[in-house]
């Protein structure tokens, strides 16, 4: 008896071995495993490599497994069914004996199995892969060695039926932008980053689909010079509108010629020169962009042109804005890099909010916890929703309602929709717009 029950702990740690081996190797990071590698660990190294080619290890695993599993079956049905019929018999008769004590040795040898060599070590390796993967990958090198004619017979029959399926058995280490935000929100919810921190992040991210009318400055909004304008003005204008910098146009804002920049203008006023905005040594050549750029793609164009300053103009080349290195920076950073300035959506209580009319559409999305609104693709900020939904230019007091969200324009100015009040619904309505 002592000499089954020795057996069976064999099996028990055997097959504990094979199941820890295999999740560790399948749970193990990469980019863990490397910067080990990096910082000098052979053993890393190996494994990384086994995980580029896993086949024969998994197939190790599997003969392994498999074996175990077949002797402890035959080998515990042997060493605990005589004992257990024995004892039975003291009560029940022979046959009912017999089945009593095949069924309770069937379920003890299976409960040990389950729990010492499947549950344990393989929530064991799911808690420190690499650990264990370091450890085992040696002893599992040596199994696929003393196996190497049945790993290699099994591993080509799996190989002929990937092929005859048509798969493929590579193991895809593709990164994506989706799997870092994931990664980003596991550690935000763990504590190792910070809520504003992911946000960055996330924003860097929307660099490449995020359209650079969401960070400009409106055309209505651009203060800038006309070139024949006299000494006295601009520097009203300077007074009036502090910026960093300012077009200048040739009658008027559709026709930039360049940009003068702030620093140049207070250097003359501190040195009581006369400001003229003739002298080509002031006005310097401005860049000009299509509005149809992506953020990403207006950060490339400042640094191959050296600039931090940009005009943006429709295909009928009119000026629809400005934008600058900063607003750039502005959107990806947040309220890390302005936190002076005034916000675009304004939480009033938990179920409204007050939203500027020119917000990105993504911002908005964020904020009221939405997947996406109708139409998505054909606007870029919650006025062009409004828009889009109404199908006309929204007045004061319109409205539409969505998703459980009631959006209602507040304030108008000079066909601009300055403020929506977006609150949330007690009942989901229809979609369509109330006018």
């Amino acid at each position: 008896m002592l000499y089954h029950f020795l057996f069976i702990a064999a099996l028990v740690a055997t097959s504990a071995f094979f199941s820890a081996a295999e999740i560790s190797l399948a749970a193990s990071r990469r980019l863990r495993l490397r910067q080990m590698a990096d910082d000098g660990d052979t053993r890393a190294a190996r494994v990384l490599r086994t995980q580029e080619q896993p086949g024969d290890y998994f197939t190790v695993v599997q003969i392994g497994q498999n074996a175990v599993a077949i002797l402890g079956g035959i080998v515990g049905e042997g060493a605990l069914s005589p004992y257990l019929t024995a004892f039975f018999g003291w009560w029940l008769p022979v046959a009912a004996a017999e089945t009593a004590g095949f069924l309770v040795s069937f379920l003890l040898i299976t409960s040990l199995f389950i729990l010492l060599s499947d549950l344990l070590p393989k929530r064991l390796g799911m808690a420190e892969p690499e650990r264990l993967a370091l450890r085992l990958h040696a002893p599992m090198l040596l199994c696929m060695t003393l196996l190497r004619p049945l790993v290699w017979f099994y591993s080509r029959c799996a190989d002929a039926l990937f092929r005859l399926l048509g798969l493929s058995s590579l193991r895809d280490e593709r990164i994506t932008s989706d799997d870092i935000l994931a990664m980003m929100e596991a550690g935000t919810q763990a504590g190792v980053l910070a809520a504003s921190e992911q946000q960055v992040i996330t924003n860097v991210f929307e660099l490449d689909t995020r359209m650079v009318s969401s960070a400009m400055s409106q055309r209505e909004r651009i203060s800038f010079f006309r070139r024949d304008e006299s000494d006295a003005v601009i520097r009203l204008r300077i007074a009036a509108e502090p910026f960093s910098t300012y077009p200048v146009c040739e009658g008027d804002i559709d026709h930039v010629v360049g940009y003068v920049d702030a620093k140049d203008l207070f250097q003359r006023v501190l040195n009581n020169q006369p400001i003229s905005l003739q002298d080509d040594s002031l006005v310097r050549k401005v860049l000009v962009m299509p509005d149809r750029l992506t953020l990403a793609e207006v950060l490339t164009q400042f640094r191959q042109a050296h600039e931090d300053f940009a005009i943006l103009v429709n295909e009928y080349s009119l000026v629809v804005g400005l934008v600058t290195l900063n607003d750039v920076m502005s959107t990806v950073m947040g309220d890390l890099v302005s936190p002076f300035d005034e916000e675009q959506i304004i939480r009033r209580d938990a179920d409204s909010w007050l939203i500027d009319g020119v917000t990105p559409i993504g911002d908005v999305l964020r904020a009221l916890n939405l997947d996406e609104l109708p139409h998505a693709g054909d606007y870029e900020t919650l006025a062009g929703f409004l828009m889009v939904m109404l199908r006309r230019v929204p007045r004061r007091t319109d409205s539409v309602s969505w998703g459980g969200y009631k959006f209602e324009v507040l304030d108008v100015d000079s066909y601009r929709i300055d403020q929506v009040m977006v609150s949330r619904a007690l009942s989901v309505h229809s979609s369509e717009p109330v006018k």
